[in-house]
């Protein structure tokens, strides 16, 4: 069988809640999801699908990030799902490649992260790049990655704060 990866389409929220809600321990990744989509913040989500059945999604949200004072484009890359069918197959890899890919075209400047390095390192994601951004999240684990032909915006880096959906992750809904 061959995997196609493309953009959500609004016919894909159910199996992108369920897949989200299968693949982590508690519902938290897919309530950030419906929050981001409710809050106006998602900026893309990109599925892989097999068979008409969902074997991965990326999830891209808006950022408020300011490098020299000013506003640059930025997402925010989370969640990431595989189906266990599907896992330690590269879906991963292709939905955030063709995420990023979309972005770029879209003139986006910088994807962030939050998670393990040895992870998110595989898509180019790297903590060096978001050191000195003014970010709760700042540490080891917060990570970015230019989009434009590796192209860091010059100046000192200021703010960098997630859509507010974030800061409701752990709550109880």
């Amino acid at each position: 069988m061959t995997i196609e990866v493309r953009v959500a389409q609004p016919e894909d929220v159910p199996a992108i809640d369920a897949l989200l809600r299968a693949s982590f321990p508690a519902p938290d990744e897919a309530l950030l999801v419906q929050r981001l989509c409710m809050d106006g913040d998602m900026v893309l989500a990109m599925v892989a699908e097999e068979a008409d059945a969902l074997a991965g999604v990326a999830v891209f949200s808006r950022m408020t990030v300011e490098v020299a004072g000013k506003p640059i484009a930025a997402v925010a890359l989370a969640p990431v799902a595989t189906a266990p069918t599907h896992r330690r197959q590269g879906v991963a890899e292709a939905l955030v490649a063709a995420g990023h890919d979309r972005l770029r075209d879209a003139q986006v400047m910088l994807s962030f992260v939050l998670g393990d390095p040895a992870y998110y390192g595989r898509f180019g994601y790297a903590a060096d790049w978001a050191t000195g951004f003014d970010s709760p999240y700042a540490g080891e684990y917060f990570m970015a990655v230019p989009l434009q032909d590796g192209a860091m915006p010059c100046g000192v880096r200021g703010r960098c704060d997630h859509a507010a959906a974030f800061a409701m992750l752990g709550e109880d809904a």
